[in-house]
């Protein structure tokens, strides 16, 4: 059974500037020295050509672990679907 969420959502602004632009994956540096986020090419919104440099803006909430044990059949496949070092 899915746990849900404890804590009322709370939205929150957030900017940042793209420093990576690879051929699937957009990388962002989090102003305020809050990190750094990766996210597929296809999830950002753009009316222009992706490059390092530009702002970009998101809402975001906070994320909220919803068990204390892992799910077992996503380790799983990960572990059967993972390229293996030295083959």
């Amino acid at each position: 059974m899915k746990k849900s969420l404890q804590y009322g959502d709370k939205i929150i602004y957030m900017e940042g500037i793209i420093v990576d632009v690879s051929d699937g994956a957009v990388g962002i540096d989090l102003k305020g020295r809050l990190g750094y986020l990766k996210i597929p090419k296809r999830m950002l919104i753009s009316d222009y050509e992706i490059r390092p440099g530009q702002e970009v803006g998101f809402n975001m909430s906070f994320i909220e672990q919803l068990t204390d044990e892992p799910n077992e059949a996503y380790v799983s496949n990960q572990i059967n679907h993972s390229p293996r070092s030295g083959c």
